[in-house]
């Protein structure tokens, strides 16, 4: 087994990386999603060799958490019994529903697959930084657009066939467009952009590339037509140039010209936890029944993307016993249950352990890290106060807002901003508003009083809301002096 990772590093089976309890490993399947049995014998080498904590990540990666070096290995071992296949290299991510959903606009598996095999031919795996990834979206029920990456293709039905718009460097709503072009070319222009990545070191990404460099990406093959691809084309009106299959120059991919890189995106996530996963809900959440082709999928999550690992063994069991094939994991911290006989059967027995079984249940708002007593880094019990929150105060969990509950300032959970953040510390409980855990708090309580100052925040916001109103539109009438301010009261 190789040496630890680094925090900001992916922690994959080969090198876990070392966390406040212990060490952690991520898991990505080869095939996508694992059978019943082997998520149960996941769960119990998770109690053997762990701390007997699992988590789905908000990228639909499955970790296991509280090994030391000799269990670490132990696991290893295990997966590789189970037969479980893990992906390695750059990590190119296809959505939970991929080949499998009527109303994808194409499979994108074929395409990811010959990225991925681009790749490893071009040697670029060892040349990449461990956040570097890849979107290829074939649109659905399940889009990939809450998921940051630094380059999406997206399929794209029209008139004239499926074509791939192609973006780099953000999400499904702030990535720059490239262009929109046929598999073949949106593959040769996403291995062009990350040989340009790769000469910049392993800490860049397509956000450092030169607009030069965008250019001759933009301008490698033809766009689709404008006129039935008028919302994804970049060029507003103009066909771009047509040099299908040309190389690109040397000088197009290097910097010798000394051209000026792009600033790093706004707001731009620090690396802390997984890479670009961003805490927005996707268009769709992935909680409750989808109609598939023969049959139906179920997405139950993980509250705060964590459970005991014997509830996971419990409802893999429940789930064996109903007739599942397979259990896909699903960005949005969730798991995709396919082959149900009784699919309301499962929900019901989800409900009972605690998972999460309605797109609506005030826990999806809430991004909490393990907290005390499960970290050795944390200060306040992120999990309790967060059940706290969800049940006490749940008028103030809409869609608006995301509340941010961290056991130190490292905010591990979500590192980045959201409306607001509780960040335990030695003075407490410390509010942010508007911030990130690293962010000086505006107040603070005893860590074990937080969720009663979040209350206070509640019912004034409650009391003041305008028909229609957000919570974050009225917390923004409160100003950030206000919501502190109520955050302190009857301390």
């Amino acid at each position: 087994m190789n040496a630890f990772s680094r925090r900001g590093a992916c922690p994959a089976l080969s090198a876990p990386m070392q966390t406040g309890d212990g060490l952690l490993v991520r898991l990505n399947p080869v095939a996508g999603g694992i059978s019943p049995k082997s998520l149960i014998g996941l769960g119990e080498s998770a109690l053997r060799h762990g701390n007997g904590i699992m988590e789905v990540t908000a990228r639909g990666s499955l970790q296991i958490r509280g090994l030391t070096a000799e269990s670490a290995r132990l696991l290893a071992d295990e997966v590789d019994a189970l037969g479980i296949e893990v992906r390695t290299g750059v990590p190119v991510e296809t959505g939970p529903l991929a080949g499998i959903d009527p109303e994808e606009n194409a499979d994108p598996r074929p395409v990811a697959e010959r990225i991925r095999a681009a790749i490893e031919e071009a040697g670029l795996t060892p040349r990449l930084g461990p956040k570097v990834s890849v979107v290829v979206d074939g649109g659905g029920q399940l889009t990939m657009d809450a998921l940051t990456a630094d380059l999406r293709l997206k399929a794209v039905r029209a008139a004239a066939g499926i074509w791939w718009s192609v973006s780099i460097a953000g999400d499904g709503r702030s990535a720059k467009p490239l262009a929109a072009v046929d598999e073949n070319a949106a593959r040769d222009i996403a291995v062009a952009a990350l040989r340009m990545v790769a000469e910049k070191g392993r800490e860049a990404h397509t956000r450092d590339l030169s607009e030069r460099q965008r250019d001759s990406l933009a301008g490698w093959h033809s766009f689709a037509p404008l006129s039935v691809l008028p919302d994804i084309s970049p060029s507003r009106g103009e066909i771009g140039s047509s040099r299908a299959g040309s190389p690109l120059s040397a000088l197009e991919i290097g910097e010798s010209r000394g051209d000026k890189a792009i600033s790093p995106l706004e707001g731009e996530m620090s690396g802390r936890t997984e890479g670009g996963a961003v805490e927005q809900q996707p268009t769709r959440s992935p909680i409750g029944t989808f109609t598939l082709t023969h049959t139906h999928a179920l997405g139950i999550a993980l509250p705060y993307g964590s459970m005991p690992a014997q509830n996971l063994i419990d409802l893999a069991t429940q789930a064996l016993h109903l007739g599942a094939t397979e259990i896909r994991l699903a960005p949005g911290r969730a798991l995709l249950f396919l082959g149900l006989s009784a699919p309301s059967s499962l929900q019901s027995s989800a409900t009972a352990l605690g998972f999460v079984t309605d797109p609506a249940d005030p826990r999806t708002r809430i991004a909490a890290c393990p907290g005390t007593p499960a970290c050795a880094s944390g200060r306040i019990a992120t999990r309790a106060v967060a059940e706290t929150i969800a049940k006490e105060s749940a008028d103030l969990l809409d869609a608006s807002l995301t509340l941010h509950i961290s056991g130190c300032a490292k905010g591990c959970a979500h590192p980045g901003t959201t409306a607001l953040t509780l960040v335990g510390d030695e003075n407490g409980a410390g509010l942010v508003v508007d911030g990130t855990a690293k962010t000086l708090p505006a107040a603070y309580r005893p860590g074990y009083d937080a969720a009663r100052g979040v209350a206070s925040i509640a019912v004034a916001l409650q009391n003041a809301r305008h028909p229609g109103e957000t919570a974050a539109a009225c917390l923004a009438r409160f100003g950030a002096a206000g919501i502190a301010e109520l955050y302190r009261r009857n301390q």
